[in-house]
């Protein structure tokens, strides 16, 4: 009879230890992380206030997934928090370990279950086929960019305003800068600065964490829009230095760098740009803007794009740290010809991020018409480039004025509408790019040989056009569908019938039976040539 009793003792020990394991375990379980790919996993740690955490403490921790190993930079969030963001770029299992020289943050091990994408997660962006970007799954990012300089140093109503504007635009990137300007800042003054200390004497040892909430708020909003945030590190726009922040000691542009890389490389929608208009920050040399890309490079473990941005001098973009040219150069887009040539110097993807705005502004560089803005970017286009917008309209009289370039708002220029009827067009157009197919005779047509071509006539005002294509790769016998595009009046006509190439001599292809295209005979008609397949 006791021996029964000892039985049912250790049995009943027996079923409550698998039960608590089995709880155990299924808290466990409840409690591993989970992430989406391309998503953001936080790991928040109290850790030590006292001294300076900002320079007293290092923090990172190493992410590991089957072969691979990723080292990621932590930073003080204020308040006693330590942070670590990581964007895992493949699914299924990873692991971490904390490493920090304060005990309290240091040996923390966790795991993080990685899910694949939800939609409209298509990764970072890159670059691809030389001149060209697509994000990390392989979806062709064709880039219709715009810019707004300081649009989060403005009131809570007015960035509410200008992403509700973007949300409606065609702009799948905007470059904005992180630190104010002084421009435009004496009715709406700067909320925030990213020192603590005195706006005119910042303290460089000690960063203001609400300053980079509330910019990486606005980057996650941005990417919820599906648009690239292009951050503007540096600018020369701090008035005979008020602000002291584009005259900082390299020590503390390099932990700025830093602390700015470990804050926000996690987002897969940030770029890199080192500065607008570098040559006009008085106090930097090449070497400098060399030493501050290699910073960044080494501290972003996802090599997001990277890129500076010229006034009346250029970088040299052919240096490795540079992912692609960021151009300033109104007249190389007034025409195909003069668009496609920084291609050949640069041999990386054009961005010409600033080619004059829309506006009516008394300066001659915000005083493009909307027609003459869409033509500058059908010019980049078929050059196998990319173009940017923005618009500087202000009303008669107005001293201090509120425009989209400086401070977002709202959008009243014509181009937006007409380069979202160009956006929908380069959707539609093939995944490997844009290319200049006869580039040092017919520069105003490109596409991809042998399947499709945009011939843009810019301001020229042909009434006819016998179909004729040139260049290398086209194949006899081959037929094409024409449509007729009105880059203005944003119409699509299509041709009727279709046309059977033949070789007229070793450069040209026309139509067998020698058809002549009827055309409006005024400015801004573009050509769709589609190779059609006959399934």
């Amino acid at each position: 009879m006791q021996a029964c009793k000892h039985t049912a003792r250790y049995v009943s020990r027996v079923l409550t230890t698998i039960l608590l394991c089995l709880w155990c375990y299924s808290a466990l379980a409840d409690n591993v992380s989970k992430v989406e790919k391309w998503g953001i996993f936080e790991l928040t740690l109290d850790g030590p206030v006292k001294g300076n955490p900002f320079l007293d403490v290092q923090l990172s921790a190493t992410f590991t997934h089957a072969n691979m190993s990723i080292n990621v930079d932590g930073f003080y969030d204020g308040k006693g928090q330590f942070k670590i963001r990581f964007m895992p770029e493949k699914t299924g299992t990873w692991r971490y370990t904390t490493f920090s020289n304060n005990w309290e943050l240091s040996n923390k091990r966790g795991e993080i279950r990685v899910t694949p994408p939800q939609q409209g997660n298509h990764g970072p962006v890159g670059v691809v086929n030389t001149f060209h970007f697509a994000y990390a799954d392989g979806t062709p990012f064709k880039q219709v960019g715009t810019t707004s300089y300081t649009w989060t140093h403005r009131p809570e109503k007015i960035e509410q305003q200008t992403l509700a504007s973007l949300a409606t635009s065609p702009f799948n990137k905007l470059r904005m800068c992180v630190f104010p300007q002084t421009h435009g800042s004496r009715a709406m003054p700067p909320k925030r600065f990213p020192f603590l200390g005195k706006s005119t004497k910042p303290d460089y040892t000690r960063f203001n964490p609400k300053f980079f909430q509330h910019l990486e708020k606005r980057v996650g909003q941005l990417r919820e829009l599906g648009i690239e945030a292009d951050l503007i590190l540096f600018h020369p726009y701090d008035d005979n230095h008020i602000w002291g922040l584009d005259n900082m000691p390299p020590e503390v542009e390099e932990r700025y760098l830093q602390y700015i890389v470990a804050r926000l490389s996690a987002y897969r929608n940030v770029w890199w740009s080192m500065a607008n208009e570098f040559d006009f920050v008085r106090t930097k040399k090449d070497e400098d803007w060399d030493r501050n890309f290699k910073t960044v490079m080494a501290a972003d473990p996802y090599k997001h794009l990277r890129s500076i941005h010229n006034g009346k001098r250029f970088y040299d973009n052919t240096k490795p740290w540079v992912t692609h040219a960021s151009i300033q150069n109104g007249f190389a887009v007034t025409s195909p010809g003069t668009a496609q040539l920084y291609r050949d110097v640069y041999n990386k993807p054009i961005v010409y991020d600033e080619v004059e705005y829309e506006g009516n502004h008394s300066s001659r560089w915000a005083q493009l018409s909307g027609k003459e803005l869409v033509h500058r970017f059908w010019s980049g286009t078929v050059a196998g480039t990319y173009v940017g917008h923005s618009e500087f309209f202000v009303a008669p009289g107005d001293k201090d004025p509120f425009v989209w370039l400086g401070q977002g708002g709202t959008l009243k220029g014509e181009s937006p509408t007409r380069l979202a009827f160009l956006k929908k067009i380069l959707e539609q157009s093939p995944a490997e790019g844009i290319e200049p197919i006869d580039k040092w005779w017919n520069p105003n047509i490109g596409g991809q040989a042998n399947n499709y071509y945009l011939l843009y006539f810019g301001r020229e005002t042909p009434t006819e056009w016998s179909f004729e294509l040139k260049g290398k790769g086209i194949t006899e016998g081959g037929t094409f569908a024409v449509d007729i595009i009105d880059t203005w009046n944003m119409t699509i006509t299509p041709v009727e019938g279709l046309f059977t190439v033949q070789a007229r001599d070793k450069y040209s292809f026309g139509d067998k039976d020698n058809r002549v295209i009827s055309l409006p005979g005024k400015e801004g008609i573009a050509l769709r040539i589609t190779r059609f397949h006959n399934n």
